[in-house]
């Protein structure tokens, strides 16, 4: 299996889109396109609203990328990552940095350009801590990496919504607070099914360090703190009916994963977990945008 050696030739434009992780970018956008909507009454200024998330998905994918550079031996050991560009040696660490230096750096620029400084800042330190703490640092330091690093992961609803209104209050923490409850039972699914795999990459994941039992209890508690975290827009009467019935309906869903994940009675029940929270994420975005509308309506 081959590594990163250097620049290589044949690297063409879609190993640099798959350098930005771009379907993650795009659950990323879609959360941070509802803070937007959600910190306002009116329409969202149109340059806010393309060159905004353009420029936190700029952001988001140097991050990325500088990810693919420091995960490079990690990925070539895992079946799941082993293709990746600079893993294979597709593109090379200095070509691959040099990217992720440019898309960061243009991010910034529109952000401080079409948005405010407060979202551009914000956004800096968001790929900061995901860039450099949590990839360079929390990853193989303790098990305990995806609870202190996903909140570099949460940032982007409470970027949109910054990206709006210039300035922070409840409702974006409240936002990031569900995304921060919702990845640690996201990730732990994920790495109960390639736990051989981290082992193998020496990665002290929760499973790896702790034992698969003890990651299905955490599951469990995290999803029970992340339904409570969903019930609170309505608590505070951020949203309405239509979005509580939602939450209560997908988070419900999400248990029954968590529980059957438990039991261990369905041997590809961690896959599924961690499938469904990927929808379940973006379905509850979603009617907490569709329900901020309803709530307008005369």
């Amino acid at each position: 299996m081959s590594t990163a050696t250097g620049d290589h030739a044949q690297a063409g434009w879609r190993d640099y889109l798959e350098l930005t992780k771009p379907k993650v970018v795009v659950l990323m956008l879609m959360t941070s396109l509802v803070g937007m909507f959600l910190a306002t009454r009116s329409g969202v200024p149109w340059a806010v609203l393309v060159f905004g998330n353009l420029g936190i998905a700029l952001c988001a994918g140097g991050a990325a990328v500088i990810n693919h550079v420091v995960d490079r031996r990690i990925d070539a050991l895992m079946a799941r990552t082993h293709k990746r560009p600079v893993a294979e040696g597709r593109v090379g660490p200095t070509a691959a940095l040099g990217f992720a230096g440019l898309l960061a750096v243009s991010g910034m620029i529109l952000l401080l350009v079409f948005t405010n400084p407060l979202c551009a800042w914000l956004t800096l330190a968001s790929l900061l801590g995901y860039a450099v703490i949590y990839t360079g640092f929390l990853k193989r330091a303790t098990p305990q990496n995806i609870v202190i690093g996903g909140l570099a992961g949460a940032a982007p609803p409470m970027l949109g919504w910054v990206a709006v209104t210039g300035h922070l209050s409840a409702e974006p923490l409240l936002l990031v607070l569900i995304i921060f409850a919702w990845t640690p039972p996201h990730f732990w699914a994920l790495a109960i099914h390639r736990r051989d795999e981290y082992a193998r990459a020496e990665i002290p994941m929760l499973p790896v360090t702790h034992g698969v039992y003890y990651t299905k209890v955490h599951i469990l508690l995290y999803t029970g703190l992340m339904l409570v975290a969903t019930l609170l827009p309505y608590v505070i009467r951020m949203s309405g009916l239509l979005y509580l019935i939602c939450a209560i309906g997908l988070g419900a869903r999400f248990l029954q994963w968590a529980v059957v994940l438990y039991r261990g009675s369905n041997p590809h029940a961690a896959m599924s977990l961690f499938k469904y929270s990927i929808w379940y994420l973006l379905a509850l975005f979603i009617a907490l945008l569709v329900d901020h509308y309803l709530l307008l309506s005369p």
